[in-house]
This record gives C-alpha cells, sequence and structure tokens, in this order.
C-alpha cells in the first residue's frame, strides 16, 4: 500500500501480476487551459488550432533559447515555477484541496511569456510523474526501468522529452498512434477467446515502441527544479497552517 496510489490489485488487469494506479488531475487539460487563459493564446487561438499553437509555442521556445546560447530549451525557466495542481492532487498527497501555484510572473502578455509558462507547465507535469515515482520507490517498490506513454498528449514532442529528462527514465512511445484502443483490442481479443491469454494478445498485438532517452547534461537542472517544485507543495501546506490558525 502507498499512500494516493490505488492499489495494488491483483490480476486486475493482466493475470498473476499487480496493477497501481495514480496519476495526475489535470495535464492536457491543465495546458489548454494556460494557452487559452494567457492573453497571448487566446489571440493565437482564434487564428489557429491547438495543435498548431503548440507547435508554435514549440518553435518560440527553439528561437528564445537559441538566441540565449542555451543547449536545451528546458533551460530558459530557470526561474519560472509552477506547481501544477490547479485541479487538486490525485497522486501521491491525494489532496482535492491543493491549488495551483505559478512563480516568476511579470506584467508580459506577449507569446515569449505564454512559451515559457507553457514550458513551466509542462516541467511541472512532469514532475508529478516524478513526485509518483519517487513515492512508490519509497515505499520500497523496485526502481523503474523505463515509462510507456500513450494518449493525445504524447503528440508533443516536446513533453515526451521533457517526462524523460526530468523523471531520468527511457520514455518508451509506441508506434501505433492510438494506443490506448490497441489495449482496449486486446481485452476484447481475450475476451471473444481469440487468444488463450492475456500474455499472448499482448504479445501478438502490443506493437513496437520507439525509446525517447533523457538527455543527461539537463540532469542537475532538472534535479534543481524538481526540489522547487517538492518546496512549493511545502510552501502551499505552510500557507494553509497560518491561514487555519
Amino acid at each position: 500500500m502507498v499512500k494516493g496510489v490505488w492499489g495494488p490489485y491483483f490480476s486486475a488487469m493482466v493475470p498473476n501480476m499487480w496493477l497501481n494506479e495514480a496519476g495526475q488531475s489535470a495535464s492536457g487539460m491543465l495546458l489548454d487551459y494556460v494557452i487559452s487563459s494567457h492573453p497571448a493564446g487566446n489571440k493565437l487561438l482564434n487564428q489557429k488550432s491547438t495543435g498548431e499553437v503548440r507547435n508554435h509555442l514549440r518553435g518560440l521556445l527553439a528561437d528564445m533559447a537559441k538566441r540565449q546560447g542555451l543547449d536545451d530549451v528546458s533551460l530558459l525557466t530557470k526561474d519560472f515555477h509552477v506547481w501544477p495542481d490547479f485541479h487538486g492532487n490525485r497522486s501521491p498527497l491525494a489532496d482535492p484541496t491543493m491549488k495551483g501555484m505559478v512563480v516568476g510572473l511579470t506584467i508580459n502578455g506577449s507569446e515569449a511569456n505564454l512559451a515559457l509558462l507553457y514550458l513551466a507547465t509542462m516541467q511541472a507535469l512532469a514532475y508529478g510523474t516524478r513526485h509518483i515515482v519517487d513515492a512508490l520507490m519509497l515505499a520500497g517498490y523496485a526502481p523503474f526501468k523505463s515509462l510507456p506513454v500513450c494518449g493525445g498528449i504524447t503528440k508533443d514532442p516536446l513533453f515526451i522529452q521533457i517526462q524523460a529528462d526530468s523523471v531520468g527514465l527511457p520514455i518508451l512511445m509506441p508506434q501505433e498512434k492510438d494506443s490506448v484502443l490497441v489495449g482496449s483490442a486486446i481485452l476484447g481479443a481475450c475476451a471473444s477467446r481469440y487468444f488463450n491469454s492475456v500474455e499472448a494478445a499482448i504479445q501478438s498485438m502490443g506493437g513496437k515502441a520507439d525509446v525517447v532517452h533523457a538527455n543527461p547534461n539537463v540532469k542537475s537542472f532538472h534535479d534543481k527544479k524538481y526540489d522547487v517544485f517538492l518546496k512549493m507543495f511545502q510552501d502551499q501546506i505552510s500557507y494553509r497552517n497560518i491561514m487555519n490558525s
């Protein structure tokens, strides 16, 4: 048992294996909100689709990093930090009363400012993943070897790279674009007895993945940002205690 993590459930998905469930209350929805609530984002969304806006922001970040002589776009947020619980915390704090926090705001409604906020939010979501992984390992789970990803948010290559860099693990990117649906199909194939076992269906239908490795050159930067990330939630609890005293 791990506080803030559901499970472990035996044979809940794959026979004779244990399943734990943990997650964040908002990820893709939070990124959409960050864009739409910013003055520059609102203007961009009147001209482009959400996907096009995200592509535009990635391009801005690449240009900003190049102009500043930075080897990695993540280094742009040295003074910009986000705690992403705009919709409460699901795991590992299991506290629906947690709120979002942003450090580094200025009177700036530019597209460049939006790009930095977008980047800092992606990093915060990645640190949320790391927070969950750390909670599991602190409870005695074996070290993780890799992290498979799926869902619409995986269409953003910068998000995937930040996940790898922040958590320090290889990310497995399914070559199948709709891998969530493949999971449903695997269960359906088992239910119809097309395969004799879930394991056999996985081997036959699971497909392959591309591996995205962490960039070791930004490890120390993300370690420092993660320390700030943890301090932010501790500070929020302190503020709550002061106001409730």
